[in-house]
């Protein structure tokens, strides 16, 4: 029997009824835990507040930046081709981390 850490259950309750607040929940869960871009390039974030700052960005993404690309992710019905679908400041950053929380899948 596999018992599911709070962390994937957390993601299982975001999917049921992604919102930005569930998100940002979520989001949080995940500070320091290594992301990379398509590029390979490893990174982190940690969030202060309604800001979430990446290791290799100094300016942050705002958590209203973070909702306008998940509506964007919905819209596209999950199936996102990369970061510029997103359209929003940081998407490089967030495309990565809405594919490992499975908000969107990869597509050719």
């Amino acid at each position: 029997m596999q018992i599911k850490s709070s962390r994937e259950k957390m993601v299982e309750w975001l999917k049921k009824e992604p919102t930005i607040d569930r998100l940002w929940k979520v989001m949080e869960l995940y500070e320091d835990f290594p992301f990379y871009t398509l590029k390979h390039l490893e990174f982190t974030y940690v969030i202060k507040g309604n800001e979430m700052f990446v290791s290799r960005k100094e300016k942050s993404i705002t958590k209203a930046t973070v909702g306008i690309a998940l509506r964007k992710a919905i819209e596209l019905g999950g199936a996102v081709s990369g970061p510029k679908k997103l359209g929003t400041f940081g998407a490089s950053y967030l495309y990565p981390i809405f594919i490992y929380l499975e908000i969107i899948r990869q597509e050719e």
